[in-house]
């Protein structure tokens, strides 16, 4: 039997280095009852990114220019969005290309890379990674010729070492694609260490960030990732995509455009006209962002901070939730990297994962069952079709979460 009431311990102590209760009154989505843990799978939003998106579509706009207020309005809009996203993940504001999602952009460059590559050379990806960043570079090895090399986890521990990355590596790869931190179990593997390698090697580093960036301060260039994805759906923002590519590894690239289009960088890879209402939305989510953090200092440092107390946060939540988890009956926890996300997967002997987060949204509690396209990452657990319960914070969830959460597992598994 496990106690239904779930011990908090030392989750008071963490709670207002973020003033939660601030936070969430920002978020008209939570006045509907639901304790939302899900969050890997996309973020609830605030209301001042939703006010950015309304103010900007009802603002004169037009194609951008300098010439008219509404030509103006649109290219500030790029202009500080770039800045904004290179505050967040610490890189250059010329490298940022946005997109309509993570998954399309990783599609077209997987395209214009292997247009440059050759039969016989080399791609290697991870049993760990989203299909997202699976895929695209798995179909263009396969019409380029090339060799495609896997990299194995480890299920008893979800460590991905560099060391299993470095022994697929030869003179003939060419690029490295991985996560920073698993969507599926969280596991978070040294990204500088086997940016090392790959670049011994002589290849570049494609890291899939998305899960990573909803968590944790991204400094691109002490990860080493020639290209950083990242999706502003999961850190609070609008549903599109980002990469931030190294410009001049950018400059080397010509993606298929229309001719009138511009060539220069990131342009060039940034098909049609811009969505300036989400580019807006994603400035504000950064923003929002970088007013969790310290007053003093610039964005950047700002969001350093308030990144630290969001993971500070997140992490005090996670862990009492584990602890609960670890004692009710049946219950397997694939978690269990070193390094990890505030996100826990979770399966119960004899119980259909499915039939429990169906029980939970009765109770007004949202932790969805599946394999959430990590497809490669749940096979290799051993985890069938349905997969798992993922259970994932972001910075509004809090303690009254946790009880709901945890007293409604314990109502569906314990007679």
């Amino acid at each position: 039997m496990v106690d239904k009431e779930p011990t908090l311990g030392g989750l008071i102590s963490v709670l207002p280095a973020l003033d939660v209760d601030a936070l969430r009154a920002h978020f008209p989505a939570l006045a509907g009852g639901a304790a939302h843990f899900d969050g890997p799978g996309g973020s609830q939003t605030p209301d001042t990114v939703a006010d950015v998106i309304r103010s900007t579509l009802l603002s004169p706009l037009a194609n951008r220019g300098v010439t008219t207020r509404a030509e103006h309005n649109a290219e500030e809009t790029v202009v500080q969005c770039r800045r904004a996203l290179g505050d967040l993940l610490n890189a250059d504001p010329a490298g940022v290309i946005f997109g309509r999602s993570m998954t399309s952009l990783t599609f077209e460059l997987s395209r214009t890379l292997a247009a440059g590559w050759r039969a016989g050379d080399e791609i290697v990806v991870t049993r760990l990674d989203h299909d997202a960043n699976v895929r695209p570079w798995v179909i263009a090895a396969q019409r380029a010729g090339m060799v495609l090399r896997w990299a194995e986890f480890d299920p008893s521990t979800a460590e991905l070492p560099a060391a299993n990355i470095e022994a697929l590596l030869s003179p003939r790869t060419r690029l490295v694609a991985v996560t920073a931190a698993s969507n599926l179990i969280g596991t978070m593997p040294d990204i500088p260490a086997i940016a090392a390698v790959t670049h011994a090697a002589g290849a570049l580093l494609y890291v899939d960030g998305v899960h990573y960036t909803a968590h944790h301060a991204v400094d691109v260039d002490e990860l080493g990732a020639d290209f950083f994805a990242c999706s502003p759906y999961k850190f609070l923002g609008p549903h599109c995509g980002v990469v931030a590519g190294r410009p001049e590894i950018l400059a080397q690239l010509h993606p298929d455009k229309l001719a009138p289009s511009t060539d220069q960088v990131p342009e060039r890879f940034e098909l049609g006209t811009l969505p300036y209402e989400l580019m807006a939305g994603t400035t504000a989510a950064v923003d929002f962002l970088a007013a969790l953090g310290d007053t003093g200092g610039g964005r950047r440092q700002q969001l350093v901070t308030g990144m630290a107390a969001v993971a500070q946060h997140e992490d005090g939540l996670r862990d009492t939730i584990e602890a609960a988890l670890r004692r009710l009956p049946g219950a397997t926890i694939y978690s269990r990297a070193q390094r990890r996300t505030p996100t826990l997967l979770v399966t119960f002997a004899g119980h259909d994962c499915a039939r429990i987060s169906a029980f939970l949204a009765e109770r007004g509690v949202n932790a969805p069952a599946g394999s959430f396209y990590a497809y490669e990452a749940a096979r290799h657990l051993g985890l069938e079709a349905s997969g798992g319960i993922r259970i994932g914070l972001a910075p509004y969830n809090n303690a009254d979460d946790v009880h709901r959460l945890l007293d409604a597992l314990a109502d569906c598994l314990i007679p």
